[in-house]
């Protein structure tokens, strides 16, 4: 999914311990299984590919954390 490589600085990190327990579980599934697959030097098999949704997962999360930074540094 398009939020699992996102680049994570503070506000990033804030928002994926937001996240509720079942999605940050899928989010790390997702990214070890691409980091053994790039090790393996492998793609994943057709099936197995996670369909692609536009759906922002982290979006409301990270907005929520940059909007609560913003008030605390006004």
């Amino acid at each position: 999914m398009q939020d699992d490589t996102i680049y994570e600085n503070d506000d990033a990190k804030e928002a994926v311990r937001r996240l509720p327990e079942n999605l940050y579980d899928d989010r790390e599934f997702r990214i070890k299984r691409a980091l053994d697959m790039h090790v393996r030097q492998q793609i994943l098999p057709k099936p197995q590919w996670t369909e692609y949704e536009d759906k922002a997962y982290l979006e409301p999360s990270l907005k929520e954390v940059l909007w609560e930074r913003k008030g605390r540094e006004e």
